[in-house]
């Protein structure tokens, strides 16, 4: 009975017969999967195949396996000595716990909504908060909101909350935003995973432009925005912090080879007319019109 509940699970879930679950479970906000396949240990959120959150390599743990977390790291290149850090969304914990092994002195607070991705992260990825990486369950735009009331300041804010199914649409406006840049201190970086293809992609891209003006666009298959308060660096700045970092970055799958040349400027390729996201016109109304 057991051997078949997993067969037809795999089969919904678009897997190999080799995969090997290891955990199921279905929270407030979503159905989570944990498996092993191919030699990578996986989160999975609802029953899409493409659906992976955080996956590790169970002979390299420390390898960053999507190309999304490799470019989130090349926000160290706009700040490469980071004190102060914030990660929006855990997924299996891959970020912050990156971040902690390169900064084992900054503080880094994560928020992560849902209670059962923590639960998952620290029991099947080695995600060890500590003194001081904490993590808050709660919505990160309240949390954002109260760091910005107490005056908390970040020198590196990273938004990692989207997933293929689910668009947090109160994290994508221009209301959100301008709280984001009110809690980054001078010259911090904001590093935001986002959508390489999206019928939002345009309005996405003209609401950070209204609030913090031009932006790096690093793209695979995966969209990263990376931007600087008060303004981008020099080519040559980045080019001297991703030598400095050369020397750790490659540990984790990163090198500057690599992800150098990813950095292109936003080329503002979006009509004039193109509408900024806000918390009146939400990204829902956009889709529903189009």
């Amino acid at each position: 009975m057991l051997r078949t509940a997993t067969a037809s699970l795999l089969a919904l879930l678009g897997l190999s017969a080799e995969a090997r679950v290891l955990h199921t479970e279905k929270s407030l906000y979503r159905n989570i999967t944990v498996l092993e396949e191919n030699g990578e240990r996986c989160m999975r959120f609802g029953r899409v195949a493409s659906s992976r959150q955080t996956c590790l390599r169970l002979t390299q743990p420390d390898q960053l396996v999507f190309d999304y977390t490799r470019m989130m790291l090349g926000a160290l290149y706009l700040q490469p000595q980071p004190r102060d850090i914030l990660v929006v969304g855990l997924g299996g914990g891959t970020l912050p716990m990156t971040l902690r092994k390169l900064y084992p002195q900054a503080r880094i607070d994560t928020v992560e909504i849902d209670p059962a991705v923590t639960r998952i992260a620290s029991r099947f990825f080695g995600f060890q908060p500590d003194a001081a990486m904490t993590v808050a369950e709660e919505d990160g735009r309240v949390f954002v909101k109260r760091q910005l009331k107490q005056g908390r300041k970040y020198e590196l804010v990273m938004l990692d909350a989207f997933d293929h199914d689910y668009i947090p649409e109160h994290l994508l406006t221009r209301e959100f935003l301008l709280e984001v840049r009110g809690i980054l201190a001078p010259r911090g970086v904001l590093a935001a995973n986002t959508f390489s293809s999206s019928k939002l992609y345009q309005h996405e891209s003209a609401t950070y432009a209204a609030v913090f003006g031009d932006f790096y666009n690093l793209q695979t298959r995966s969209r990263v925005i990376l931007l600087r308060q008060g303004g981008l660096p020099a080519r040559g700045e980045l080019e001297a912090n991703a030598a400095r970092l050369e020397k750790a970055l490659p540990y984790y799958g990163v090198s500057q080879d690599w992800l150098l040349p990813l950095f292109k400027l936003s080329a503002r390729d979006w009509p004039a007319s193109t509408r900024v996201l806000t918390d009146q016109y939400a990204p829902s109304n956009l889709l529903n019109a189009m």
